[in-house]
């Protein structure tokens, strides 16, 4: 499987790159903000998920290993496919889109063209618990007032010190986890 390309770009299309490596072009699929960035003649350097299906093989390139993270995370969905997946990924940052997961926000994904309202619904049912625990994950080991608001923070782009900072402040807020990070979100953007 191929997991990464480096390459010249030879060719830029209205959904698609051709990035020539070892003498082989391969076409990769990516995000017009992706391919907006990429000049003919240019070196690109692309995380890759490769699709393999009975009818078909695809390349899907990234900018970044965490946006291609999100992007298999949403195929685990039922109804997501890659190309509903690329436009999700596309239409916000991974911790925006990750964020909206936590806290329910269903109108940032219908606000993507593709995802209707039970779609929507669907992606916060069945991500919220893996998001939540790539999070929990990522911040293990790190000692706070409240170590799982502190790793939902982390997972979504924070530092360690700004989340314990966070999680402290909100510590006393009545409600579950979710009522929590909300507070902690809350609190960081007041403090920038």
């Amino acid at each position: 499987m191929i997991g990464f390309i480096r390459g010249a770009v030879t060719h830029i299309g209205l959904d698609h790159a051709l990035v020539e490596t070892g003498g082989i072009g391969y076409r990769v699929v990516a995000s017009p903000a992706l391919l907006a960035r990429l000049r003919i003649g240019g070196e690109a350097r692309l995380f890759i998920h490769h699709l393999v299906r009975d009818d078909q093989q695809a390349l899907f390139g990234f900018a970044s290993a965490e946006e291609l993270a999100f992007f298999e995370l949403l195929m685990t969905v039922a109804g997501v496919g890659p190309r509903l997946a690329l436009a999700i990924t596309a239409a916000q940052p991974v911790t925006k889109l990750q964020l909206a997961i936590l806290t329910d926000d269903i109108d940032l994904f219908t606000s993507v063209s593709g995802v209707g309202r039970k779609t929507a619904q669907r992606l916060i049912l069945e991500l919220k618990e893996k998001v939540h625990a790539a999070g929990i994950a990522a911040g293990a080991g790190s000692p706070s007032p409240d170590s799982d608001v502190v790793a939902a923070l982390e997972s979504l782009g924070y530092t360690a010190s700004e989340g314990r900072r966070a999680a402290a402040s909100v510590a006393a807020t009545d409600g579950g986890l979710d009522a929590r990070i909300r507070a902690a979100l809350q609190e960081l953007a007041r403090s920038r």
